[in-house]
């Protein structure tokens, strides 16, 4: 799920980043922080000075037409692209922007993409397995017996993910929006403080994304959740403050209500 950075990735000097720790206290009590990040690729800025805040056990809600910066936001935070010019702090203090995707994915920032990655031939229980927190060489895994801590730990993640009558099934078996909550139990197994989802609803059907609603709504009693998404119905059901980008800036934050009454964000995004 990680990739190693490019050694040759721009230096901090190069980048205009201080690389001093945050002083303001809204850093320092935050999970995530951005301030005033900036990249732009081929001459198109695709994030303008794009400010940021999650608090810890927070879940907050991101939507915006495509090319809004969503996607390199993301990008951003999980190191696999680094800003030309601002702040990423995670946890108060640790400067994301000098680490690569690695590093920051050990840190306990899990990322899940639109398309569902799980391993199809292995039942729904081994995937779980598989994907708990831990170095696992394959020589080990090959002869690993699973503890009873483990054992526990994957009965709560398919309870969590309402997998628990599937437990036995092939992962190729099971529904699209059931192989999405798969790979959502296995980054949770992985024990991440910060979980960012890019539009986990899409191509689910009307029950399955109900329940996901549901299913993020428990995970966020315990961690933080950045959700991108485009369907407003389930960012509804979330029920959290939503972040409204365009251009590569926010826009809006507030209540999905309220910033759908927002005259800027109806010109620019609902287009009316």
């Amino acid at each position: 799920m990680t990739a190693t950075l490019d050694p040759a990735a721009p230096a901090a000097a190069k980048t205009g980043h201080s690389h001093e720790k945050p002083s303001h206290e809204k850093a320092r009590n935050s999970l995530l922080y951005l301030d005033g990040v900036s990249v732009s690729f081929d001459g198109f800025k695709a994030l303008r000075s794009l400010s940021l805040v999650i608090e810890p056990g927070e879940m907050r809600a991101i939507i915006g037409p495509n090319g809004a910066g969503k996607t390199t936001m993301m990008d951003i935070i999980t190191g696999k692209t680094k800003p030309d010019e601002g702040d990423v702090y995670f946890a108060g203090s640790t400067d994301l922007t000098r680490l690569d995707e690695a590093a920051i994915a050990s840190l306990g920032i899990g990322r899940k993409f639109q398309k569902p990655t799980v391993f199809e031939s292995h039942t729904v229980w081994d995937n779980l397995e598989l994907a708990l927190a831990g170095v696992r060489r394959p020589f080990a895994t090959l002869f690993h017996r699973t503890s009873r801590k483990e054992i526990e730990r994957i009965e709560e993640l398919l309870s969590i993910i309402r997998l628990g009558d599937k437990r036995s099934w092939l992962a190729a078996n099971l529904s699209h929006g059931q192989k999405q909550w798969l790979e959502i139990g296995m980054l949770l197994a992985q024990e991440p403080q910060l979980l960012l989802v890019d539009e986990p609803v899409a191509g689910m059907t009307d029950a399955e994304t109900r329940e996901t609603a549901a299913l993020l709504k428990e995970i966020a009693k315990t961690k933080s959740v950045v959700v991108v998404e485009h369907d407003m119905t389930f960012v509804r059901d979330l029920d959290v403050k939503v972040t409204v980008l365009h251009q590569g800036s926010v826009l809006s934050e507030g209540t999905l209500d309220a910033v759908s009454a927002d005259p800027t964000v109806i010109e620019v995004y609902l287009g009316r």
